[in-house]
């Protein structure tokens, strides 16, 4: 049942999840404006490109901080509480969090590709750079409707009271 705040999900600890899904979309946005910016070839040239660089590096790195907060979140205490009831070999859980290191991977890489002196980055490898940014923002994106969408109403149903009940005082925190 949808409330006032556009949150889906009816147990507290899937609405501390969710909520955070809407602040990490929030920050996504910002950075990925700047991709979207070296995808639409919408650069007058490598001054200016650096300059986007060093401000989409900077998001990210930003970013980053409550992304791992929040995964970590889930896979210390949501992933194996879920896991108990739906099993961990094979189905939803496996994926999300093969994502999770695949997102974390991409993040990496870019941040990687555009350490250091970018004054001596070629503009080709600036955007060759850019599109690691790119997959994860589309990743992410995919990954936070798989949760809402499959894992989230899942736990609602699977998951005893007492375990909501545990699972919210765990989730109870903050990711900034």
């Amino acid at each position: 049942m949808p409330n006032s705040a556009g949150l889906s999900a009816t147990s507290p600890a899937m609405r501390i999840l969710e909520n955070e899904h809407r602040y990490l979309s929030f920050l996504m946005q910002e950075w990925h404006t700047i991709v979207l910016s070296f995808e639409q070839d919408d650069l007058p040239g490598e001054e200016e490109a650096r300059h986007r660089i060093r401000e989409l590096r900077r998001l990210i790195m930003e970013f980053q901080i409550p992304l791992a907060k929040h995964t970590q979140k889930e896979e210390e205490h949501f992933f194996p509480l879920l896991g108990s009831y739906i099993g961990f070999e094979q189905g939803p859980l496996v994926g999300i969090q093969e994502e999770h290191v695949e997102i974390d991977g991409y993040l990496g890489h870019f941040l990687h590709h555009t350490a250091g002196d970018l004054e001596l980055v070629p503009l080709a490898k600036m955007i060759s750079a850019v599109k690691d940014a790119g997959e994860a923002f589309e990743i992410l994106t995919v990954h936070l409707v798989k949760e809402e969408a499959v894992i989230f109403p899942m736990a609602e149903t699977q998951l005893s009271e007492p375990d909501h009940k545990r699972l919210f005082s765990r989730m109870n925190t903050l990711i900034t």
